[in-house]
């Protein structure tokens, strides 16, 4: 289904937890800024109602984007690992499997993705 992968091999080196924060989509500062117009705008009349939209545009989009990106990270792990031509490389990847310095392991790479797995 993924196509063919490159698969090497080699041992552990460190493991070290790590966030992972996903790109923005935007769809938090938009829907955050939208909302925040709509409340600001029916603060005062004339020009303070649109001075209240503005202001309440731009504090929306700011929390907006701030609740996007804590939703959206999850826990990670970057694992140093030596290859079997002793070269060295690093790759962090979500921690659904665990793994220990000085386990053996495989390292697949393809399509400009690399994990690894036991």
């Amino acid at each position: 289904m993924r196509g063919e992968q490159s698969v090497r091999f080699g041992v552990v080196e460190s493991v070290r937890p790590v966030r992972i924060s996903p790109h923005d989509t935007g769809v938090g500062t938009a829907g955050g800024a939208a909302l925040g117009a709509v409340a600001g705008s029916n603060v005062g009349g004339g020009n303070g109602q649109i001075a209240g939209a503005i202001g309440g545009a731009i504090l929306g989009g700011i929390i907006g984007n701030s609740i996007e990106h804590s939703a959206n990270e999850q826990q990670g792990l970057e694992i140093t690992v030596q290859l079997d031509s002793g070269r060295y490389i690093s790759v962090v990847q979500g921690a659904e499997e665990p793994f220990r310095p000085g386990e053996r392991v495989r390292i697949l790479s393809g399509r400009g993705h690399t994990r690894i797995t036991h």
